[in-house]
């Protein structure tokens, strides 16, 4: 019989990588959406199965917590079922298509029995489900940062596309290097110019702020930000207010020129740390969550090479425990670090990139379930592809040339054809950003470059209409831009109305639209293309209805 807190029973679950643990330890043996899935659906519940019933005092968003990169925490309820061994997080609403989703569970979960998940807890990621697009884009918006103040330069350099005011859209938070702060363009809803002018004041940040990321800090269902300054040697905590706004809770002092920075359970109590690199003191910092978004002053470690610049954190070896992935510039080299769970953490391999790594991406690019690493090479006019290899390691890398858009910067991922894999973006500072598209098994095709009114610097992949394809800002640092590009979609039958599902109001359109012999591109009804709207269309309508690509 399920226990009262339970109102759903699990229904699907996928095998995932049962990490090795004592027969006195909780542990988990499957999860659902699967690790390091790419498909799974923006409305799709969390479930995890365990080797013994739970003891539900335990069950809570403290011990278990999911947060979507865009869309944020995942909020909802928790239910268990199946005699109290599944755990079900029904969320209160979806996530946005084509993002990464960090679930974390902590070692203070216990089962019913008294024993509890093993000291490192268990972290796992999966991807939600783009929808097919034409990767035909339109510029819709392009945005000045730099008219806050009159004649400045913002320089802006990285940020995120998260929804920080809880209305369901991705908004622009971006962070500049000249005007040393954070500047948050709130999504209108008008897909035709989706972006207001920035929130002011801009949270201030401090010299050279650059690299990024978002996490909930201090568990209350908004999304935060950390960001480190590489001329102050600092990294830089902002909580969210959830209306776009934030406050600098933290400044920490860091090694000398910190370039890299991530977000992630790293001592299995299921809340963020933050890990950093110090590019010119070639060392890293780990600052640890005390639950309510303090963070420990750094503890320094070596990564086992010279000049450390980029940083992800990722579950290299499917063990639940997540490892760091290092790029560093000067060896010229990318090595992985197997997470202890108790925030420490082990060189396992390094592997030459082919030059000097300035920024990285890590997922799994192969189909294979095993994460992979994209890198952008700057000085040596190159991107790489290593693929991650059983056990945590990294196969030889694949370079590929751009000699025509020298000194690479940066190095995005993201499904903007919407058919399950993730395609790759470089952007290059003497040049422009050059869309490569994934075969499936993580080799790359040139597809199309975006020219760059100044210098390419980095790209947010994210849904910015809620259509459910991927849509891009484009951010050149020395233009003070970030251009706003629509996929022209999604390209998905019976979608009339371009949301990524074919309902009510499609079978609506093409009823009010029937009869319409105006010609191509000029019936709203027209699901074939062929001029008109007439019975085709309508039985195209009927033959699919209530699918959804999301």
């Amino acid at each position: 019989m399920d226990h009262p807190i339970s109102a759903l029973a699990a229904a699907s679950l996928s095998l995932c990588c049962t990490f090795l643990a004592d027969a006195g330890e909780l542990s988990v043996v499957a999860v659902d959406p699967p690790v390091n899935s790419r498909v799974a659906s923006v409305h799709a519940p969390i479930v995890i199965h365990f080797d013994r019933p739970l003891d539900p005092a335990t069950v809570n968003f403290t011990n278990i917590r999911a947060f979507a990169r865009w869309s944020g925490a995942v909020t909802g309820t928790l239910a268990l079922s199946n005699a109290d061994q599944t755990l079900t997080l029904i969320p209160s609403g979806p996530r946005t298509s084509g993002e990464s989703v960090m679930v974390m569970l902590s070692h203070d979960l216990r089962a019913a029995d008294g024993s509890f998940l093993r000291a490192a807890g268990y972290s796992y990621v999966y991807w939600t489900r783009a929808c097919p697009g034409p990767v035909s884009f339109t510029t819709v918006q392009t945005i000045n940062t730099n008219l806050i103040v009159p004649g400045e330069s913002s320089r802006p350099y990285g940020g995120s596309a998260a929804d920080v005011n809880h209305d369901g859209r991705l908004d622009l938070c971006i962070v500049n290097e000249d005007s040393e702060d954070l500047r948050v363009y709130l999504n209108t809803g008008n897909p035709l110019n989706p972006f207001a002018a920035a929130l002011v004041p801009p949270p201030p940040l401090g010299a050279d702020a650059s690299p990024s990321d978002t996490a909930d800090f201090n568990n209350d269902g908004l999304t935060d930000i950390c960001v480190a300054t590489h001329v102050d040697n600092t990294v830089v905590v902002l909580l969210g207010n959830g209306d776009g706004t934030f406050n600098v809770s933290q400044v920490v002092n860091v090694g000398s020129t910190p370039t890299g920075i991530t977000a992630f359970d790293a001592d299995g109590d299921a809340d963020p740390d933050i890990v950093n690199t110090n590019f010119a003191s070639s060392n890293l910092s780990i600052h640890i969550n005390n639950g309510s978004g303090v963070f420990s002053p750094p503890v320094f470690f070596e990564a086992g090479a010279t000049g450390e610049r980029a940083i992800t954190a990722a579950d290299m070896d499917r063990d639940g425990i997540m490892d760091l992935v290092v790029g560093f510039r000067t060896a010229q080299t990318v090595a992985v670090l197997r997470g202890n769970g108790n925030a420490t953490f082990a060189n396992i391999g390094s592997q030459s990139c082919g030059g000097a790594v300035w920024q990285m991406n890590v997922a799994d690019l192969s189909g294979d379930g095993i994460n992979d690493v994209a890198t952008a090479n700057s000085f040596s006019n190159n991107a790489a592809i290593l693929l991650g290899q059983p056990g945590g390691t990294l196969g030889p890398a694949t370079i590929y040339s751009i000699p025509t858009d020298p000194f690479g910067l940066a190095t995005d991922v993201g499904d903007v054809d919407g058919d399950g894999d993730l395609d790759w973006m470089t952007s290059s500072y003497s040049g422009d950003w050059r869309l490569f598209l994934n075969n499936g098994a993580g080799a790359f095709t040139f597809h199309q470059e975006f020219n760059a009114p100044i210098a390419a610097s980095c790209t947010l992949f994210f849904d910015m209409d809620n259509d459910g394809d991927m849509d891009m800002g484009l951010i050149d640092e020395e233009a003070d831009r970030v251009i706003i590009m629509r996929n022209n979609g999604p390209d998905v039958p019976g979608d009339a109305d371009g949301d990524g599902d074919c309902d009510s109001l499609d079978l609506n359109i093409v009823l009010t639209d029937f009869g319409c012999t105006d010609g191509p591109g000029a019936c709203s009804g027209d699901m074939d293309d062929d001029g008109d709207t007439d019975s085709v269309d309508l039985n195209i309508i009927l033959s699919v209805f209530g699918s959804s690509c999301r």
